[in-house]
């Protein structure tokens, strides 16, 4: 959950500003008075640019997946075996009490 209090997160808003970059530069590239060659090797260079930057930001992000479900998997083995030995010890307080009351 978000800590902001307008909903929104900063990735997203990261994400908003890096994709009204692209488009900016997208509009300027094709205002700009040049001719039509020189235009798609500028927008072929920023496509392959952004590729690069996405190729990064996708590795960064599995990065951080992989390390978020390796800490719940651990989280998830220390919960649980906390878990069996309260069980355990209840089962244990258990079978005193029973033999206590059997006698």
């Amino acid at each position: 959950m978000s800590n902001n209090n307008d909903g929104f997160s900063a990735s997203s808003v990261f994400l908003a500003f890096v994709l009204g970059g692209i488009v900016g530069a997208g509009v300027a590239l094709l205002m700009a008075p040049q001719s039509g060659k020189e235009t798609r090797e500028k927008i072929k260079g920023i496509a392959d640019d952004i590729k690069e930057k996405a190729t990064g930001y996708a590795g960064q992000i599995k990065d951080k997946v992989t390390s978020a479900v390796e800490d719940g998997k651990d989280f998830f083995e220390e919960k649980k075996s906390l878990l069996t030995a309260a069980v355990e010890a209840g089962k244990e307080a258990y079978e005193k009490e029973k033999g206590k009351h059997s006698l």
